[in-house]
């Protein structure tokens, strides 16, 4: 496999094509004004790294989490990311991966606060991904047994927004993905 993901949303196959891939979105706008992919990637890593340092898969997830951001649409990027890093990364980072939206579901639904803190662009996309979660989703999601790691990664993630933030490179995390 190429490093770039197609349309049909094939799995990477290797670590390798991973970071090459990764590399590839330094360049890549996302829709926060003058932050790019990768960028954001790696400060959500650091943040993870800074409250959860002894959870290396976490960290990775965050690092991950929006590796098909730009290849399909808003709606399941989290799925569709989970399953593309599925058979390198693991079951539990792809299962994180899967889960950060969701967990922005469930955050907005049970802390105002945290609502009040998502930036423009994640409260549009908020409503595309179907909004605040119902009591019986909230229900569901507390069951899960990653959520708290799910809520943390969706925490970091909208912390990691910041354009030219100084955050640990790629090359912190090649030991980890590997």
């Amino acid at each position: 496999m190429t490093a770039k993901l197609d349309k049909t949303d094939t799995p990477f196959e290797t670590v390798d094509a991973i970071e090459a891939y990764l590399q590839e979105t330094a360049t890549m706008p996302m829709e926060e004004p003058g932050l790019f992919e990768l960028e954001h990637g790696l400060q959500c890593a650091a943040e993870l790294e800074a409250c959860a340092p002894d959870d290396i898969e976490l960290q990775i997830a965050g690092l991950v989490h929006d590796i098909c951001h730009g290849r399909c649409h808003i709606r399941v990027h989290d799925r569709v990311g989970a399953g593309a890093v599925r058979a390198v990364l693991g079951d539990r980072v792809a299962e994180l991966v899967g889960l950060h939206v969701a967990a922005k579901r469930y955050l907005v639904a049970t802390d105002r606060s945290y609502a009040a803190r998502l930036s423009p662009i994640s409260k549009t996309s908020l409503d595309l991904q179907g909004g605040a979660m119902t009591q019986e989703e909230i229900s569901a999601f507390e069951k899960h047994p990653l959520a708290q790691e799910a809520m943390l990664l969706r925490m970091a993630d909208e912390a990691a927004k910041t354009p030219g933030r100084i955050v640990p490179g790629l090359d912190h995390w090649r030991g980890a993905l590997r």
